[in-house]
């Protein structure tokens, strides 16, 4: 369940997120729950680098989408 919340943002901010969630196809709210979302991500695993969350991330959404593929393990060619 959804709810409303009031944030203040700093106009430069509140730019920068409207055109990353035009080049992302968002609106501006699912920007901000995207960026928040990955934010909890990044703090609860603060050894791993942004890009590896990012591609892991990527990578979940493609194996849900049917794009992966199982790996022969133990298989020798």
């Amino acid at each position: 369940m959804k709810k409303a919340a009031s944030v203040r943002l700093d106009e430069k901010i509140i730019k920068k997120v409207t055109a990353r969630a035009k080049a992302c196809r968002r609106t501006f709210t699912n920007q901000i729950e995207e960026y928040l979302n990955i934010a909890i991500l990044v703090e609860e695993n603060p050894d791993l680098p942004y890009s590896f969350i990012k591609e892991t991330l990527e990578a979940k959404e493609e194996i849900g989408a049917g794009f992966g593929q199982a790996y022969p393990w133990g298989v020798q060619r």
